[in-house]
C-alpha cells in the first residue's frame, strides 16, 4: 500500500506546476487586475482528532502534508479523496513539522531527538537520508533552490544555527559548519510553527530565528557565505520574535509572530523590508493583528496583498502589511497558496481549502 502511495506521490511531483509564491503567475502581473478580499469561506477537507499539522506543500493542484505521529499524505484536488501513510524508524514515531519538494522527491523533516530527513526513495518507499542524534536538535524548516540544491534549519546545537544542506538533490545533506556561520546568541532559536523560517529567491535565502534575539540570516550564494540582519520586533524571551517569513521578491519581504503564550499583543511583531532583508520597519503597530504563525504573500497581489494566520484566525492586508482586516475567527497554523484566491490551510485536528472573496 505504500509502495502505491509513494509511486503516486512521485506522478503528482513529475507534473507539478506550483504556485507558491506572490510573484510566480502564468501571465504578466500587470495585465491581471486582482480583486481586494473581503471574506473568506472554510471549506474542510480532512478531519483527524490525532493530528497537528504545520506543515503543507502544494504540489500542483495537490496538497502534500507530514504532521506528528509520522502521518503523512496527499490531497487529490481532481477527486477530493486523501492517501494517507505513516512512517516508523524503528520504535520511533517522528514528528514532522518541515517538508518540501523538488520536481523529482518529496521531502519531510522531523523535529526532536533523532533528527530524521526522509526522501521518495527509488524502492517505492520514503528512504532516511539523513540523521542527527543531539539532545538539542530541532529542525524548524526545508526549502529547495532547485532540483539538486536545498537547505534546512534549526535550533542551535553549538553555538549556530544548525543548517544543513544538499548539492545533490537530496540523497545526501551536510552540516555548516559553525565557523561559516554568524555566532547565534544565548538562547536564539527558531520556531517550527509553519515550515517557514526559511524564504529563497533566486540564489539568495534567507532563515528567521526567534527567541532571545530574533535576526534574519542573509546568504546570496546559495548558503556558501552569510551575513546576519538584527529584526525590531518584540524578542528576549523563549516565546517573542519572528515566527513565519515570506518573500515577494529578492527585495521586498515580511515577518510575523509576536509571542504565542500572549497572543492578544500587537506590537513588535510585524515587520517589513524592502531591502532584501538589511533593514526591518514595523507595520500597523498597536493594530491587529497579533500573535500570527504563518504569512504569505498573494499570488498577482503587487506585493500589496498579504494573509497571516495563526491559532486566532485569519488576517489580511492589502497595504503591504500598514492596516489589516479579520477575515475569519478559525485558527490555523500553517497557510499556503494555490493560486490568487484559494490556498490550503492546516491546524490542529485539520486541513481545508479557503476560498477568498
Amino acid at each position: 500500500m505504500k509502495k502505491i502511495w509513494i509511486m503516486a506521490l512521485l506522478a503528482v511531483i513529475a507534473c507539478k506546476n506550483e504556485t507558491n509564491k506572490g510573484n510566480v503567475v502564468n501571465a504578466s502581473e500587470a495585465d491581471i487586475v486582482h480583486t481586494p478580499f473581503n471574506s473568506v469561506k472554510i471549506e474542510s477537507i480532512l478531519e483527524n482528532d490525532s493530528l497537528s499539522i504545520r506543515a503543507i506543500k502544494v504540489i500542483g493542484k495537490n496538497l502534500a502534508f507530514a504532521a506528528n505521529k509520522g502521518t503523512y499524505g496527499l490531497f487529490d484536488n481532481t477527486s477530493g479523496n486523501w492517501k494517507l501513510s505513516q512512517q516508523k524508524r524503528d520504535i520511533v514515531i517522528p514528528e514532522f513539522r518541515a517538508i518540501g519538494s523538488t520536481a523529482n522527491d518529496f521531502f519531510m523533516l522531523s523535529v526532536g531527538n533523532p533528527a530524521l530527513l526522509y526522501k521518495t526513495g527509488d524502492d517505492g518507499s520514503m528512504k532516511l537520508v539523513y540523521t542527527e542524534n543531539n539532545e538539542k536538535v530541532f529542525y524548524d524548516a526545508i526549502a529547495f533552490w532547485n532540483d539538486k540544491e536545498g537547505i534546512a534549519m534549526g535550533d542551535p546545537t553549538d553555538d549556530c544555527l544548525s543548517v544543513i544542506i544538499t548539492r545533490d538533490g537530496g540523497n545526501s545533506w551536510q552540516k555548516v559548519n559553525c565557523n561559516e556561520l554568524p555566532k547565534a546568541a544565548e538562547g536564539e532559536a527558531a520556531f517550527a510553527a509553519s515550515n517557514s523560517n526559511i524564504a529563497i529567491e533566486g540564489n539568495e535565502v534567507w532563515l528567521l530565528s526567534g527567541g532571545t534575539k530574533s535576526r534574519v540570516y542573509h546568504s546570496a550564494d546559495k548558503g556558501e557565505s552569510w551575513e546576519v540582519f538584527d529584526t525590531p520586533l518584540v524578542q528576549g524571551k523563549p516565546t517573542l520574535g519572528g515566527y513565519s517569513m515570506d518573500f515577494y521578491d529578492a527585495k521586498h519581504g515580511i515577518i510575523i509572530g509576536g509571542d504565542y503564550t500572549n497572543p492578544e499583543n500587537n506590537t513588535g511583531n510585524k515587520a517589513v523590508t524592502e531591502d532584501g532583508g538589511k533593514t526591518w520597519k514595523l507595520v500597523a503597530e498597536g493594530q491587529e493583528p497579533g500573535y500570527k504563525s504563518s504569512v504569505r504573500y498573494v499570488p498577482n497581489g503587487k506585493g500589496k496583498e498579504i494573509v497571516a494566520a495563526g491559532f486566532t484566525g485569519i488576517s489580511y492586508s492589502k497595504d503591504k502589511g500598514e492596516t489589516w482586516k479579520s477575515l475569519s475567527k478559525e485558527g490555523f497554523f500553517s497557510i499556503r497558496f494555490l493560486n490568487d484566491s484559494t490556498a490550503y490551510a492546516a491546524g490542529s485536528k485539520r486541513i481545508a481549502k479557503l476560498h477568498f472573496k
